[in-house]
């Protein structure tokens, strides 16, 4: 089995949390042979990001697709931070999705060195709690987890651990 995140820009007709919850709802009766780990959308509903463990790839998008939820993007995954178990219990609260685009030539065991390295000066920033990090496999990209206050103290977090950000996008609290 494989962890993949799925990305959507949601359309017109989700624009509240009732309409929202109605299609992971049905996204999660409809999967057969894959498990919805997690899902997170943004605060004004215009992106929601989805993380599959399943056997295939094509079939997560075209669930999806078949619920009127478009997909931007559909990329294997690893989780850092945290253990899976973990992340499927989702005890922990979070507020902010970082999205930062990876350098060319990074490669996976370099980017965990440097996340090991710096990410004892979260300390630094003690408001933000930092939870996970989704990187894809491909090392295009990677999403990381925070509770903060509010996008500066994010910004002052992702200084303080020397790590770049291509996006902030606040979400939905649950």
């Amino acid at each position: 089995m494989g962890l993949y995140l799925v990305e959507s820009t949601l359309n017109e007709s989700i624009k509240d949390e009732a309409s929202f919850e109605k299609k992971v709802e049905q996204l999660q009766s409809q999967l057969q042979t894959s498990e919805l780990i997690e899902v997170q959308v943004a605060s004004d509903f215009t992106r929601a990001f989805f993380i599959f463990e399943a056997e295939k790839e094509a079939s997560l998008k075209a669930s999806l697709e078949l619920l009127g939820l478009p997909v931007a993007l559909t990329k294997e995954v690893r989780i850092v931070g945290q253990d899976l178990e973990e992340a499927k219990q989702q005890k922990e609260k979070i507020n902010y999705l970082v999205e930062w685009n990876l350098p060319e030539n990074l490669t996976m065991d370099q980017y965990l060195e440097r996340k090991k390295k710096n990410s004892v000066h979260y300390a630094e920033v003690p408001e933000v709690s930092f939870s996970r990090t989704y990187v894809c496999e491909d090392m295009s990209k990677c999403l990381c987890f925070y509770d903060a206050p509010d996008d500066e103290a994010v910004v002052r977090a992702r200084d303080a651990v020397k790590a770049p950000i291509d996006q902030i996008t606040q979400l939905k609290k649950k």
